[in-house]
C-alpha cells in the first residue's frame, strides 16, 4: 500500500522507474495509456513486429510528440530483455514459444520480468519461474489479468488464517462454446462480422474467450502459482451469482460442486438454459474461505458476509477488472518492492488440447481459440499419463493420425519440431516432474493453507537442482 510513496522518492532521487514493453496490442496499450499518469514511470523501450504500429498505438493512447519521440522502438524483443538500461521487461506478446524465449533471455541477462504472456506461464511456467529463482530474478505475474488478482485474493485469505475453499473467476459460458469457430464467434458477442473488423478485434482471440481456452490456461495459471488443485476432467463453469459463490464452490459432501476443498473454478454469467444468472461475476474474480472456527463463522453472519447454510464457507469477490490499465502495480511492485504480483510455484494443472470435430491425418492445428482444439484444464499428473499435448504447442502443428470429436489430442497425434525452443522447454519441465513425481509426498510448496494434501508433481521445493 505504499507504491506511490516509493515511487514519489524515485521522481524526487531523479531515478524514474524505465521499462521495457514486448508487445504494443490490446493489453500494452492500456498499459501505455496510463503512463502519462504515473510520474517516476518511463516507458524506454517498445518492442513489436511493427514498430511502427506500435508508434500508432502509442498515438492512439494519447502520447504526445515528445514523449513518442524520446521511446526506443525496435522489432527484438532480446534485446530489450538485455537492455542494461532498463529495470523491468513486460512480456505481451500472447505468444507462449515467444514468451518462453524472452523470459529465457531475461533470465539470463538477470532482468525481472512481468509476465502479461500466460500461455507461455500456462505451458512452462514452473520451469521457466524455477530458473528465475535460482537466477535470483524476480518473474511476476501481470496485475491487473485476472490470474494475479485471484492470487492476490488467495494470499489475502491465507494470511489472515483462513483456508481457501475455491477460488476463481467469471465467465459467458454454455458447453456447446466449446465448439465455436471463429466464424460463429461474434454473433455470442452481438456484433457482427463488420463492427468486429472496424474495432480491429480478432476472432480467434476472442473466440478464445468463449471456447473455455482462456480460462483453462488462466486458472491453470492460479493453480500453479497458489497450490490449488484442479477438477480431473476439466472445468466444470457451474451457473452462479455472486450471492451464491460460498453455497456452489464448496465440496460436494455438503452439497457443492466440488471435488474437494482447494479448488480452482469458474463461474458462468448464464444458466444452462441460456437465461442470465442474477448478479454475475462475467468480468470478476472471487475467493471462497472457510472460517476455521466457530468464533470466525460468527463474525462472517455479524459483518454481512453472504454465507452457505454451516455458516463456515464465505465468499469475497471483485466484479470487474481492469486489465493493463492495472499492469503499472507490477512493473511497481518487482522493481520498488522486490516482490512478484503472483508467480509460479509448481506443476499442478494443464491446459491441454481437445479435439472440437473429427479431426484428420495431415490437418494443421491452429492452437487457441481456432478451428480445431481448445484446451480443458486437467490435472497435471494425468496429462503427463496421457501424453496429452499442451494448447501451447497446438498451433501450427501437423497431425500424424487422426483423432476423434471430444477426445484429447496427445503429442504421439502430433509431428513436434523437437529442435523447437518451446517444445525442447516443455520437455525439460515434465522430465523434471516425472522425477520428482518419483519421491516423497513430503514436499508442498509453502506458505498453503491446505498443506496437508498430496504435492503437485514438480513442486519447485522438491526439485533438488535448478530446473
Amino acid at each position: 500500500m505504499n507504491l506511490s510513496a516509493l515511487l514519489a522518492a524515485r521522481v524526487a532521487a531523479d531515478k524514474p522507474v524505465r521499462v521495457g514493453l514486448i508487445g504494443a496490442g490490446k493489453f500494452g496499450s492500456m498499459f501505455l495509456a496510463q503512463v502519462p499518469s504515473i510520474g517516476g514511470l518511463e516507458v524506454a523501450t517498445i518492442c513489436d513486429l511493427d514498430p511502427e504500429r506500435a508508434k500508432t498505438a502509442c498515438r492512439n493512447v494519447g502520447w504526445d510528440a515528445a514523449r513518442i519521440a524520446r521511446t526506443r522502438y525496435t522489432d527484438s524483443g532480446r534485446a530489450a530483455c538485455s537492455d542494461e538500461r532498463l529495470d523491468v521487461v513486460i512480456e505481451a506478446t500472447g505468444d507462449p514459444a515467444a514468451g518462453i524465449a524472452h523470459a529465457l533471455t531475461a533470465i539470463e541477462a538477470k532482468k525481472p520480468i512481468v509476465m502479461v504472456n500466460v500461455e507461455a506461464d500456462a505451458l512452462a511456467g514452473a520451469l521457466l519461474a524455477s530458473k528465475a529463482r535460482a537466477a535470483n530474478v524476480i518473474y511476476s505475474m501481470a496485475y491487473g489479468d485476472q490470474p494475479a488478482l485471484i492470487s492476490e485474493m488467495i494470499d489475502w485469505a491465507r494470511a489472515a488464517g483462513f483456508t481457501v475453499a475455491a477460488a476463481g473467476k467469471g465467465t459467458k459460458y454454455l458447453p456447446a462454446y466449446h465448439t465455436v469457430t471463429p466464424d460463429r464467434v461474434w454473433e455470442h458477442y452481438g456484433l457482427t462480422a463488420a463492427e468486429a473488423k472496424a474495432a480491429g478485434m480478432n476472432s480467434q482471440m476472442f473466440n478464445s474467450f468463449l471456447d473455455g481456452t482462456k480460462s483453462a490456461i488462466e486458472m491453470a495459471a492460479v493453480a500453479n502459482a497458489c497450490s490449488l488443485d484442479v477438477p480431473d476432467d476439466g472445468l466444470g463453469f457451474p451457473p452462479c451469482g455472486a450471492e451464491d459463490l460460498a453455497h456452489v464452490l464448496r465440496p460436494r459432501q455438503i452439497g457443492g460442486v466440488l471435488a474437494s476443498e482447494g479448488m480452482v473454478e469458474v463461474v458462468s454469467s448464464l444458466k444452462r438454459d441460456g437465461a442470465p444468472v442474477e448478479r454475475d461475476l462475467r468480468w470478476g474474480v472471487y475467493v471462497v474461505l472457510k472460517a476455521n472456527n466457530d468464533y470466525a463463522a460468527a463474525c462472517f453472519k455479524q459483518y454481512g458476509l453472504p454465507t452457505d447454510a454451516t455458516g463456515r464457507y464465505a465468499a469475497m469477490y471483485k466484479p470487474f477488472h481492469l486489465i493493463g490499465l492495472e499492469l503499472s502495480i507490477s512493473v511497481l511492485s518487482v522493481v520498488l518492492r522486490g516482490e512478484p504480483t503472483g508467480s509460479c510455484r509448481g506443476w499442478r494443472g494443464d491446459p491441454v488440447a481437445v479435439a472440437k470435430r473429427a479431426l484428420k491425418a495431415g490437418e494443421t492445428l491452429d492452437g487457441e481459440g481456432g478451428y480445431t482444439v481448445y484446451a480443458k484444464l486437467i490435472p497435471a499428473e494425468r496429462s503427463l499419463q496421457l501424453g496429452a499435448l499442451p494448447i501451447g504447442l497446438a498451433s501450427h502443428v501437423k497431425l500424424t493420425r487422426d483423432v476423434a470429436a471430444g477426445a484429447f489430442v496427445t503429442q504421439a497425434d502430433v509431428a513436434l519440431d523437437d529442435a523447437a525452443q518451446a517444445v525442447r522447454i516443455r520437455r525439460e519441465m515434465e522430465q523434471a516432474a516425472r522425477q520428482t513425481s518419483s519421491g516423497s509426498d513430503d514436499a508442498y510448496p509453502a506458505g498453503s493453507a491446505n498443506s496437508a494434501r498430496k504435492p503437485p508433481i514438480g513442486a519447485v521445493p522438491k526439485v533438488s537442482a535448478p530446473l
